[in-house]
């Protein structure tokens, strides 16, 4: 017999919860997803962005050589994923089934929360040797991806994949459904072929078509560059929650919903300051400025600098050498 009180706490329970879909049977509490980019989204980052509203992240690519291989090159992409970065997909590239199987038997381990299948890469290196986007153009290997991992693992397989290699070969409704039809548990969509790269606009219509195709959720990416972006994209793609990458770099505050202009000399200079110690946390201190230059160089995007400021500001060792001078630019000193 149910009771009402049963019914209530269980309506109460729908009506107030943050989950927005699920991928397998892990609950997603948001609809912001940061988008997976070598050399961009390491711990510090991350961690970062979770903190300022994304809830799901994925790791910078793993190349399964790598792995297979015991390069270092892998290990810091996951043996520092803290508890705060969780959901965490670790997205792993090449373009042999087994190789990419090896390489998640050894990266469990790590406990990721699921695999995902980078199938979207288009940079020549990765695709033209038939990895990321290149497996596009064989179907057969993603079944044979798919059918391996989803029988090996109990955690969830996804995938991030392209519209195709270029505008004569559109073959997402088919990578996607062959995906979902041999276990996968999500799709995320860079709306734009190999061939574009980059450049030119995402076709956002895909994506509606995508998702209603499948049974799966279905994240969209692709020229999402400020809020209103975010919502016009969910409006037209009916897509379960939205991917930001480059633009995540100039405005990390994309994922509270903020557009740049919003946001505070003094909040640029907290989020700068947060960002450097999470990255000394994980870095030796001349590593850490030396990475850091490039996140910093876009925060402070909206300056202007001119060449001699930002030779200035690069040649600074000291981290609080360069927060003071970072608080002189930004007029808090």
């Amino acid at each position: 017999m149910v009771f009402y009180s049963e019914i209530c706490a269980f309506v109460d329970t729908m009506i107030h919860s943050k989950t927005r879909f699920y991928i397998g049977s892990i609950p997603i509490d948001g609809d912001l997803v940061i988008a997976p980019m070598d050399g961009i989204t390491d711990s510090a980052l991350r961690r970062l962005l979770c903190r300022h509203g994304a809830s799901l992240c994925y790791t910078e690519f793993i190349n399964a050589r790598d792995v297979m291989h015991d390069s270092i090159l892998f290990e810091r992409k996951v043996a520092l994923v803290r508890e705060e970065e969780h959901p965490i997909g670790f997205q792993i590239y090449d373009n042999d089934p087994v190789n990419i199987l090896q390489a998640a038997k050894k990266l469990i381990q790590y406990h990721p929360d699921f695999f995902d299948i980078n199938i979207g890469c288009s940079v020549s290196s990765v695709a033209n040797r038939g990895a990321g986007a290149g497996l596009l153009l064989e179907p057969e290997k993603i079944m044979e991806i798919f059918g391996r991992m989803t029988e090996a693992f109990s955690i969830p397989i996804t995938a991030k994949i392209r519209l195709g290699w270029d505008e004569q070969t559109h073959n997402y409704l088919q990578i996607a459904h062959l995906i979902q039809e041999h276990g996968g548990a999500m799709v995320a969509v860079h709306a734009r072929t190999k061939q574009q790269g980059f450049e030119g606009n995402a076709n956002w219509g895909a994506i509606r078509e995508i998702k209603d195709y499948l049974r799966i959720p279905v994240i969209g990416n692709g020229n999402v560059t400020c809020v209103a972006d975010i919502h016009k994209m969910k409006e037209l793609t009916n897509c379960d929650a939205v991917m930001i990458g480059r633009a995540a770099l100039s405005n990390p505050w994309l994922f509270t919903l903020r557009d740049r202009e919003e946001i505070s000399h003094s909040e640029v200079f907290d989020f700068i300051q947060e960002h450097l110690s999470l990255m000394l946390e994980d870095y030796p201190q001349d590593v850490a400025m030396l990475l850091f230059r490039k996140y910093l160089n876009q925060y402070l995007k909206p300056l202007s600098l001119d060449r001699e400021q930002k030779i200035y500001l690069f040649s600074l060792a000291q981290p609080h050498s360069l927060l003071e001078a970072v608080q002189t630019l930004l007029h808090l000193r």
